[in-house]
């Protein structure tokens, strides 16, 4: 059986070697000015995503960089619409200028956490991903609100699993700040990653789970993102699993 994935990374957010971690990945998400990044990152971004034939990607979120858009902000259904659109023309606009074609977008932090189980939250990011255009991949958490919203509406949905990331029962990430939310042990990281790609469960403090897994995300915001982005490629190749982008 062959095996494939593809490895995501949340770059463009000013705090990572964005340059050390995209020979590794498979796709890369920017952030397009929300709760990071402005066109100077953009576009050095979408430029490495060129040089490393990486899929490039949109990475929205909360209006919010004091908090780096991992607080919930109150937004009705327009407005999350609007906060969609306005990220989207953004990274968008800078795309065209240096010939990059978006692929996929995903939705960063609180943000991409509360559309995974408010369907109406999901259906606003989905609707302005759908008027924007509609051949971009919507990345979700896997078998969520927005993956669902996503293939409801006729677009194509990626189920999304984490490298370094504890999970819930019930398939959710466990919030940060909890024991065991994020995994430390790059060991421990990969032996998830196995678990994840090659049998489609992962272990969590309620027993294992099934989990569908499309595409891997690594947080590049780590201080070790590029050895442990490394590290996760090495162990995949070496299990025979091919590593390519969904486009």
């Amino acid at each position: 059986m062959q095996y494939r994935i593809d490895f995501n990374c949340d770059l463009g957010e000013g705090c990572g070697d964005d340059a050390a971690i995209l020979p590794y990945v498979s796709s890369a998400n920017i952030a397009c000015g929300g709760h990071a990044g402005d066109e100077s990152t953009m576009r050095a971004t979408l430029r490495l995503c060129r040089e490393h034939g990486v899929a490039a990607g949109a990475h929205p979120g909360y209006d919010d960089p004091e908090h780096f858009g991992r607080r919930t902000l109150s937004l009705d259904r327009d407005e999350i619409g609007l906060l969609m659109l306005g990220q989207l023309a953004r990274l968008g606009a800078v795309a065209a200028g240096e010939g990059v074609r978006l692929t996929h977008v995903k939705p960063h932090g609180a943000l991409y956490n509360l559309a995974a189980d408010d369907r109406v939250v999901a259906e606003a990011i989905v609707g302005a991903v759908a008027a924007f255009d509609p051949q971009l991949i919507v990345y979700g958490l896997a078998q969520s609100q927005l993956t669902d919203a996503a293939e409801r509406a006729g677009l194509r949905a990626a189920h999304e699993v984490f490298a370094e990331r504890g999970y819930a029962g019930n398939g959710r990430l466990l919030p940060r700040g909890r024991p065991g939310a994020v995994i430390e042990s790059l060991a421990q990281a990969i032996a998830q990653v196995r678990r994840l790609v090659l049998d489609g469960e992962v272990d969590t403090a309620e027993g294992p789970l099934r989990l569908r897994a499309d595409t891997l995300c690594l947080h590049g915001d780590r201080a070790d993102a590029p050895a442990f982005a490394r590290a996760v490629r090495e162990a995949l190749l070496a299990d025979g699993v091919r590593i390519q982008a969904l486009a």
